[in-house]
């Protein structure tokens, strides 16, 4: 029988707004139990910088000019993690770290992905190895660096089956700042994408429009009037740009300049029905199980479901916290690198062979 290794994994998404932790048990193949999960919040002050950063940062040369805020911004996230770390640590014997970081920009034409996050320091300030840095070795090897959670899916949707709860092949969506899909055959072979934007343009829309981070369940999008001329003009204009045909994808690959000028309500609601416009082109035939935080958004869950023509399930009707995927997979693709197993494919992100990924560092 293989180790099981107890690993802690942090993920902090696009949406910027705080911290998913995830302590699972996992030989890093089909066996995974999940311990527990938590969320922390950032401080007003750390969302904001993260926030004004990502804003600066719109090409490739910007990662030069800003180096030293993004030097900066590095200590400060990576010293909110180590807290974090510590308290779990006390009342866990965890093996391995797992950090994402944050993406501060990411192109896949140029083969750049940037998370900040100081592994060498996180492991000295835990006392625990780190893999940290995921996505540069499928980047060298030929792929887009994103996504990189199908190969967790996987062994999540194995374990799913084997109690007969799910049957293949079926489409996991996820709904973060950007949505991907990972399609499980039945056969268990993957293919995935990201397929657009999830919650990063509403998000933005509210956070400039209001005093507010979100749109709540999307009741604002819900109250507010579809400017179908607006919707029609934008949705042309991204089909006839090449982005629309890229595997992984980025924030800065979408801008919500089309809403200029609508209220609040309208231009949430046309931002909303833009999203759920793309995505609903993209999901496959088979049933449809969603995570990620776009999944709260009750109003665009259900403009989804209305243009698709298969059932969409929220993952937490399987047992699952649709929150922590991705933080429990970034501690499953840990596991992964410590052992130098493959934890991206041609199939998902595009690179030339199955490859390993995540520098391992210990500082202590």
């Amino acid at each position: 029988m293989d180790k099981i290794y107890c690993a802690l994994g942090f993920m902090s998404g696009t949406s910027g707004d705080g911290v998913d932790s995830s302590i699972i048990k996992s030989d890093g193949k089909d066996q995974i139990f999940i311990e527990n999960n938590e969320y922390n919040t950032f401080p007003s002050y750390l969302a904001d910088e993260i926030h004004s950063i990502r804003d600066k940062i719109q090409e490739s040369a910007d990662l030069n000019k800003f180096n030293d805020k993004i030097i900066n911004l590095e200590k400060k996230l990576t010293e909110f993690h180590a807290e974090i770390a510590n308290k779990i640590i006390k009342n866990n014997n965890v093996d391995i770290i797992g950090f994402h970081g944050q993406t501060i920009f990411h192109n896949s034409h140029e083969k750049i992905s940037k998370q900040i996050g100081d592994g060498k320091k996180l492991s000295k300030l835990t006392k625990r190895p780190v893999v940290f840095d995921f996505r540069q070795n499928d980047i060298k090897n030929g792929g887009e660096g994103a996504p990189l959670t199908p190969i967790y899916h996987t062994a999540m949707v194995k374990n799913l089956k084997k109690n007969n709860e799910i049957k293949l092949p079926i489409t996991i969506l996820n709904i973060g700042g950007i949505s991907n899909i990972t399609i499980i055959h039945k056969d268990y072979k993957i293919t995935s994408m990201d397929i657009g934007p999830g919650n990063c343009l509403i998000d933005k829309w509210i956070r400039l429009n209001s005093n507010k981070k979100f749109d709540e369940n999307g009741n604002l999008a819900k109250s507010g009037k579809i400017d179908n001329f607006l919707l029609n003009q934008s949705l042309d204009t991204y089909y006839n740009q090449s982005v629309s045909r890229k595997k992984s994808l980025d924030i800065n690959d979408f801008d919500i300049s089309f809403a200029r000028g609508l209220s609040l309500e309208n231009g949430a609601a046309t931002i909303t029905e833009f999203t759920v416009e793309i995505l609903s082109k993209k999901i496959s035939n088979n049933n449809i199980y969603v995570c990620g935080g776009g999944r709260k958004n009750n109003f665009m869950v259900e403009r989804l479901q209305k243009k698709s023509k298969n059932k969409i399930i929220l993952i937490d009707e399987m047992g699952i916290n649709g929150d922590f995927i991705e933080s429990q997979a970034f501690a499953y693709l840990g596991i992964r690198s410590y052992l130098n197993l493959p934890i991206s494919f041609p199939t998902t992100t595009g690179c030339k062979e199955p490859s390993t990924g995540g520098v391992i560092i210990k500082n202590f």
